[in-house]
Order: C-alpha cells, then structure tokens, then sequence
C-alpha cells in the first residue's frame, strides 16, 4: 500500500488534496493541522509520501520539512503552497523537498507522486 501524509491548516485543502490522492493508488493515512503535528504524524506512520502546505501554525511547512529530513533524509516530501516565491522553492529543495506543487494548481500531482514513489 502506497500511504499519503497531508499537512495543511485548511480542511478544504486537505479534504481537496485527499480526493486527488486517492483517486489514484495511494491511500491518505493521515491528516495534520499545522506542522508539529505533522511531525509527529510522520514519526508514528511513517508514510511513502509527505503533501506540506508552507503557511501553518504552531511551525511552518519549511521547519516540518527540517524536521521530518533529520528523522528520515530519504523522506519523500513534496511542498505544496501558493507562496511559490524563488526563496521559499530554493529553500524546500535545499532541506530536502523532492517537488514542489503551486496551490491551487494539482494537476500534477499524481504524476509527481508516482515519480516519487518510483525513485
């Protein structure tokens, strides 16, 4: 089973991410508010594949993106966000991110989740 994470302060994004998913072969294993709790998440499931929003509370996607790399470098984390500034792509790449996915634009998605998942 190919499992998803999905970070995002907003229930109608993860609720909108999770149906893309899961449209595909992957299954949405859990869902995070804000980054801490992604954190935590991603300790206990251990999923494939990690979907982080940027902008969250409690510490921002980037700080989970750290986090996450120091607990696992061959995580898989994909940053998805609508502040797609050169900084904050340049610095995603830098600590690890595997993509970078522009909100509200996911038509890309699967096909970056499969890239992912084949590497």
């Amino acid at each position: 089973m190919r499992t998803v994470l999905i970070a995002d302060d907003s229930a109608f994004m993860r609720k909108w991410i999770k149906r893309l998913v899961e449209k595909s072969d992957y299954t949405v294993i859990g869902e995070a508010i804000n980054g801490l709790d992604a954190v935590k998440q991603y300790q206990r499931l251990r999923p494939n594949i990690v979907i982080l929003d940027i902008v969250m509370p409690k510490s921002n996607g980037l700080d989970a993106l750290a986090k996450i790399m120091e607990l696992n470098p061959n995580a898989n984390v994909i940053i998805s966000s609508s502040l797609a500034t050169r900084d904050n792509v340049t610095r995603a790449i830098q600590l690890g991110a595997k993509d970078f996915i522009i909100k509200p634009h996911f038509q890309g998605l699967v096909n970056i989740l499969n890239k992912i998942d084949d590497e």
